[in-house]
């Protein structure tokens, strides 16, 4: 072997292992992308675990809803003869077993009610110069008024309820007829003029007076 030859040789190993050392900025891109990578996972997985949250909770409520309604149902009949109740009730009356009575039965309706919020059961009763929904309300009687544009609400003759978003029976009301001077803001949809709710152009007959 001759002198030119040795430092050659010498020099070899150092030359590879240069090539084989790993790049730093290829580690760095490698780390970002597999971090990106499971970020990502992570998000699908919260994604998931909050669709799942929500299907069961409406799953849930959907069972209780059906489960309780036709109870519901029949309660209803009761508030709407506790408020009829207090409508005629004298509030001041010089007899106190009349006073009396009238404040119990204001107390027993608020507490009906109550009960009702407390289990999903919600009343639906729009004031004066609301739109008309007709998802949740029906149609009885047109009037004309003054202050309330057409297809607003001028009054309601029955409350309707809903249980857990669920309607159960519509609000029945009293709404402007078409030509009112009111407000237009309340004018009601295009689509599905006073039918029953949900039902869209279900002609329903609106008793009309001048």
């Amino acid at each position: 072997m001759s002198d030119d030859e040795t430092p050659a040789q010498g020099q070899q190993p150092e030359a590879d292992a240069a090539a084989e050392a790993p790049d730093p900025a290829e580690d760095l891109d490698s780390l970002r992308a597999e971090v990106a990578s499971l970020k990502d996972q992570m998000l699908r997985v919260a994604a998931d675990a909050e669709n799942t949250k929500r299907r069961a909770e409406r799953e849930a409520n959907d069972s209780r809803a059906y489960a309780i309604q036709k109870f519901a149902r029949d309660l209803l009949g009761v508030a709407d003869n506790l408020q009829r109740a207090m409508l005629h009730a004298p509030k001041d009356a010089g007899d106190p077993l009349v006073k009396n009575l009238a404040i119990g039965l204001e107390m027993t309706e608020k507490e009906l009610m109550a009960a009702f919020e407390r289990n999903g059961l919600k009343k639906i009763e729009p004031t004066r110069g609301a739109k008309f929904d007709p998802h949740q309300h029906q149609a009885v009687q047109e009037q004309p008024a003054a202050d309330v544009g057409a297809g607003g609400v001028l009054q309601v003759i029955q409350p309707g309820y809903e249980l857990f978003g669920r309607l159960v029976r519509p609000a029945m009301v009293i709404v402007a007829a078409r030509g009112s001077s009111g407000a237009e803001a309340a004018q009601q949809p295009a689509q599905n003029p006073y039918g029953a709710p949900g039902e869209a152009g279900s002609g329903a007959s609106v008793d009309t007076k001048a």
